[in-house]
C-alpha cells in the first residue's frame, strides 16, 4: 500500500489544441479508494495511464509512496490493472489466468497455486478455477481480472471503467462487491468512470476532470451539498440540478418579473446584489400548497421509480422555457399535462457567479 501523487502534471497529444491533463495536482491517500470522472474526453483515462507508465509525461511528476515513478517501466510500478475489456486469455484456464503475471516474474509454483486459491476464494471463483474465459459470463470475466490484479498483491490497484461491459443489474452488483474488497484489502485503487452513480456509491473520495483540468476533489457528500462551480453541480448527482439565471435586486431572488422569492438577511448579505446562476435538486422542490406562492410548471413526463417519482417539465419564467426536475411522492403525484406550482428550499439553493461559474456560498445550507 501507497500514496499517490501527481505534482504539475501535464499530457498533450501531438497536434492537440489544449492539454489532454493540464497542471494536476491530486493526491492519494495510503489505502483510499479515489474515482476520477469526469465526461468523456476530460482527461481521467490519460492520467491513469500516466500513473500505470503507459503514456508518458510531458511535465511534472508522478510518486507511488516516496517513489519517484516519472520515468519508471510499467512492470516495476508495483501496479495492477484491471481493463474494461478484461484483457483474459482465452486459451489459459481462470487459474492459469489469474497467476499469469506471477509466472512471468518467476514465483515459486506453490506460491502461485497458494495466492491464486486465496484470490478465488475471496471473489468466489473456486468452482470456475478450470474453466475457460468463453465459458464464464461477463460478471465472472471481471472478477477474474479482478483475482489476476490481486493475486499480484501491488502497492496501488488501476481500474479503467471495469464495470462498462456489465448489464445494469450486473453492474450494481459488481460495484458492490469491488468496493467492499477495496476495503478488506485496504489496498490503494484509482478507479475511472464517466458513471457519476459510480462514482458516488464506490469512492472513499471523487476527483472530478473537465478539459483536463481538476475541478474539484472531495467526499461524494461535499460535492453533491457544495459544489465548487456550476460544472460540478450539474455533472453530480442524478436527476441532473436544475440551474437557471436569476437576479439579486431589492432583498428578492427575481427568476422573471412575475416570479421572485424575498430572501433571509443572511443569505442577501452574502450573495449582494447581481446577475447570478442559481440551481436547485429534485429534492430541494416541494409542491406549493392551496394558495401559496411558486414557480408554475407544466408537467411533460413522470418517471416512475416506486416510492419516488420525478416530474419533468418546462417552467416559463418571463420570457423563458426553462426545465426543471421535481421529486414527489412516486404512489400519489401530478400526470403528464398537469399545471404545478413548486417551491425552492432556499437553504439548499446554489448559487453560482453569472461570469465565472463559481459557487457563491450559501450561509442557510446546514453544516453535515
Amino acid at each position: 500500500m501507497a500514496t499517490v501523487t501527481f505534482q504539475g502534471v501535464t499530457r498533450r497529444f501531438p497536434g492537440a489544441t489544449r492539454n489532454a491533463v493540464d497542471n494536476l495536482d491530486l493526491e492519494i491517500n495510503d489505502g483510499e479508494f479515489l474515482v476520477l470522472v469526469g465526461p468523456s474526453g476530460c482527461g481521467k483515462t490519460t492520467t491513469l495511464r500516466m500513473l500505470a507508465g503507459l503514456d508518458p509525461i510531458d511535465s511534472g511528476t508522478v510518486l507511488i509512496g516516496d517513489r519517484d515513478v516519472t520515468d519508471v517501466a510499467p512492470k516495476d510500478r508495483d501496479i495492477a490493472m484491471v481493463f474494461q475489456n478484461y484483457a483474459l486469455y482465452p486459451h489459459l484456464s481462470v487459474e492459469q489466468n489469474m497467476g499469469f503475471g506471477l509466472r512471468t516474474r518467476k514465483t515459486p509454483k506453490a506460491e502461485i497455486h497458494e495466492r491464486v486459491l486465496e484470490a478465488a476464494k475471496l471473489l468466489d471463483l473456486e468452482p470456475l478455477l478450470h474453466r475457460h474465459p468463453a465459458e464464464l459470463s461477463g460478471g465472472q470475466r471481471q472478477r477474474v481480472a479482478m483475482g489476476r490484479a490481486i493475486v499480484r498483491e501491488p502497492q496501488v490497484f488501476l481500474m479503467d471503467e471495469p464495470l462498462s461491459n456489465l448489464d445494469a443489474k450486473l453492474r450494481v452488483q459488481t460495484r458492490t462487491q469491488i468496493a467492499s474488497l477495496q476495503r478488506r484489502l485496504g489496498t490503494t485503487t484509482v478507479y475511472v468512470t464517466h458513471d457519476q452513480t459510480e462514482a458516488m456509491t464506490m469512492g472513499d473520495r471523487i476527483a472530478v476532470l473537465d478539459q483536463g483540468r481538476l475541478q474539484q476533489l472531495g467526499t461524494p457528500q461535499e460535492l453533491y451539498d457544495r459544489p465548487v462551480n456550476e460544472f460540478v453541480a450539474r455533472f453530480i448527482g442524478s436527476p441532473a440540478m436544475s440551474v437557471w439565471d436569476a437576479r439579486i435586486t431589492e432583498g428578492a431572488l427575481c427568476l422573471s418579473d412575475a416570479d421572485t422569492f424575498r430572501l433571509p438577511a443572511e443569505l442577501l448579505a452574502s450573495i449582494g446584489e447581481r446577475e447570478v446562476r442559481v440551481g436547485i435538486r429534485a429534492e430541494d422542490l416541494r409542491l406549493a400548497g392551496e394558495g401559496e406562492p411558486g414557480i408554475e410548471l407544466k408537467v411533460a413526463l413522470v418517471e416512475e421509480l416506486g416510492s419516488d417519482g420525478y416530474l419533468y417539465g418546462d417552467a416559463r419564467l418571463g420570457d423563458k422555457d426553462l426545465d426543471f426536475v421535481a421529486r414527489v411522492d412516486g404512489r400519489n403525484h401530478p400526470v403528464p399535462g398537469d399545471v404545478v406550482r413548486v417551491i425552492p428550499d432556499l437553504a439548499r439553493l446554489h448559487v453560482f457567479d453569472a461570469a465565472t461559474g463559481e459557487r457563491i456560498d450559501n450561509p442557510l445550507t446546514p453544516e453535515r
